[in-house]
């Protein structure tokens, strides 16, 4: 369901904005605009469509339009032509009460340099927003406090801003913003003054409490990694203009034109790729009720020397090795007496940079599982290490050797 649909939105900084879009249009650059106009062109015809509850991520390097972008989304910037709209309604219409109403209950801001006020508390700078919206000392006091701990700072809520590290400042302002339930929150380059080790842990802080509060939230960034990494749907913006909008999968995979392809040259691909992505949907299965002869005539007509154990429901009951599978029959043991347990587990979304301890660590395919824990496919060791996509993997090899 779309929470924010944005039509043909334009943004022009100067004195007469709107005298300068028949210029944009016969194809004049901004920098064209700036010398001949003084205009700034910050955002061009930009339209998107935003799901309620997704993580919506719009990069591009600097000047790229993403932070004049972001500002139109509450109207902190008024476009100049197009029209925002926020449950169905065109909030750019809206009059100052209406729209000071929804920038108090409907959007919340989390800003880069994390914007707290430097002579209150921890506990005050969270409270803030209610406070100004008279919720009484009681209650405005319980809410900061329950978001507090939802950021992980239980404990410092007596503490003063310059007393915090930087992570730990980004996560009040993040508190603050939830403070007043938001049904959408805007992130403007909210980690990146941070260091790479606190950025990736806010990075994975974000992704906890989206999953447990499932707002709509538009972020900002112009770091690839960053954006595909937490982003399920990117825009990609270059001056001014939104060049291509897709999941992450989908940009690496069809770059719109040579800008985005130079763009994503150096993306992580394993932050990117999931289990299922890289996985070998099984060809041999052995039930449990199996026996080991029905095993090893499996793994004889697949040309593979160990197979995974399921039971009616698919789901998984172990492995077991042409070795044992051959060793069972002459010693007249059962299918499950010679089947082995210590099988490593993925669920069929964890990324693949999140595999490559498991790979090194097992002994056998690691075996992907739905959320119904049902076998789906299975993934080799080689495959995680070398850092292989989907479609370069060779079906036909030896799969389980």
């Amino acid at each position: 369901m779309s929470k924010i649909k944005i039509e043909e939105v334009s943004k022009i900084f100067g004195p007469k904005p709107k005298s300068v879009i028949p210029m944009i249009k016969d194809g004049k650059s901004k920098e064209e605009i700036l010398a001949e106009t003084n205009h700034t062109v910050g955002v061009y015809n930009a339209s998107l469509d935003i799901k309620q509850g997704e993580v919506f991520v719009i990069m591009g390097l600097s000047g790229s339009g993403k932070s004049t972008f972001i500002r139109c989304f509450n109207l902190l910037n008024k476009p100049t032509t197009g029209s925002i709209f926020l449950d169905g309604e065109d909030i750019v219409k809206y009059n100052n009460e209406q729209l000071k109403k929804v920038r108090q209950e409907k959007i919340a801001m989390v800003f880069q340099h994390f914007g707290l006020f430097s002579h209150k508390t921890i506990l005050a700078n969270v409270e803030y927003g209610l406070e100004i919206r008279n919720v009484s000392k009681e209650e405005r006091h319980a809410i900061a406090m329950e978001n507090i701990e939802n950021v992980g700072l239980k404990g410092y809520e007596d503490k003063y801003p310059d007393e915090l590290s930087g992570g730990m400042q980004q996560r009040v302002g993040l508190a603050r913003a939830l403070a007043n339930d938001p049904e959408i929150l805007l992130m403007d380059e909210p980690f990146s003054a941070l260091d790479p080790l606190i950025r990736r842990e806010m990075q994975l802080e974000l992704l906890d409490i989206q999953e447990r509060l499932q707002k709509t939230i538009i972020f900002i960034t112009h770091d690839v990694n960053e954006a595909f990494k937490i982003g399920d749907r990117v825009a990609v913006m270059k001056d001014g203009r939104i060049v291509q909008v897709g999941t992450p999968e989908e940009i690496i995979e069809a770059p719109a034109n040579e800008y985005i392809s130079e763009f994503i040259k150096d993306i992580d691909r394993s932050k990117v790729f999931q289990a299922e992505h890289v996985m070998i949907k099984p060809n041999a299965l052995v039930s449990i009720k199996d026996g080991l002869n029905v095993a090893v005539k499996e793994m004889e007509e697949n040309g593979i020397s160990s197979v995974f154990v399921v039971d009616r429901g698919r789901r998984l009951q172990g492995i077991i090795t042409i070795d044992d599978a051959i060793k069972g029959i002459k010693e007249k043991q059962t299918l499950e007496e010679v089947l082995r347990h210590d099988v490593t587990v993925v669920k069929q979304d964890e990324y693949v940079n999140d595999l490559i301890p498991k790979a090194l660590e097992s002994m056998f395919p690691l075996a992907v599982v739905n959320e119904e824990e049902k076998v789906v496919g299975f993934i080799l060791r080689v495959h995680v290490l070398s850092g292989l996509v989907a479609e370069d993997i060779n079906e036909s090899e030896e799969y389980y050797g």
